[in-house]
């Protein structure tokens, strides 16, 4: 992701609670069960890291690239951006796929952008497989993306497989520690105050 982020810039505290995942820094803990409206799992893994917080499905896959994966079927997989990946990007105002459904896409293929008030992102394709087209929700209503990233705010289906790379929610937590505290490490390098 590109472009200047309101990053949280304090550190956290871990905890768990009903779950297994223990860190160092940042706050897991694991919520709910059930089903949902998207077809998911309603369960979740409450994460908290300095200003930043959000609720990790936990039926979900998740790459460095903050995009998330659910697999809707048999080798269907659902992809869209993390709450982090929405929040680098700030308020976006439209998106473009360049893919038709029913072509190949390769690990790693640019296959549109979005336009955010702080950048211009490319989008990548998280799988390998066949394209089976984008959100139909977002051409109406682009800040879905933002509002309910992990529900209607998916933008795009493939069926195929995915990034051989992508982690379990615990293991994105992970991720999420590391990469905040690269943002505030060079946030602090620069000279910048933590608010």
């Amino acid at each position: 992701m590109s472009g200047g982020a309101d990053l949280p810039p304090n550190g956290g505290s871990h905890e768990t609670v009903g779950g297994s995942h223990e860190t160092v820094a940042g706050s897991h803990e694991r919520v709910g069960g059930g089903g949902d409206r998207r077809g998911g799992s309603s369960a979740t893994l409450a994460y908290k890291r300095s200003r930043f917080s959000t609720r990790l499905p936990l039926d979900r896959r998740y790459t460095a690239a903050h995009y998330w994966l659910l697999e809707e079927s048999a080798g269907v997989w659902r992809v869209g951006f993390t709450r982090f990946a929405t929040r680098m990007l700030g308020d976006l105002v439209e998106y473009d796929l360049s893919i038709q459904s029913g072509a190949a896409v390769a690990l790693g293929e640019e296959i549109g952008w979005v336009e955010g008030f702080k950048a211009v992102t490319a989008i990548f394709s998280v799988m390998e497989g066949e394209f089976l087209g984008a959100g139909e929700d977002l051409r109406a209503d682009i800040t879905l993306v933002e509002s309910d990233p992990y529900g209607r705010g998916w933008l795009y289906r493939v069926c195929g497989r995915p990034d051989p790379e992508s982690v379990d929610a615990h293991g994105y937590a992970a991720l999420l520690d590391t990469t905040i505290d690269k943002l505030l490490a060079s946030r602090h390098a620069d000279g910048q105050k933590d608010e």
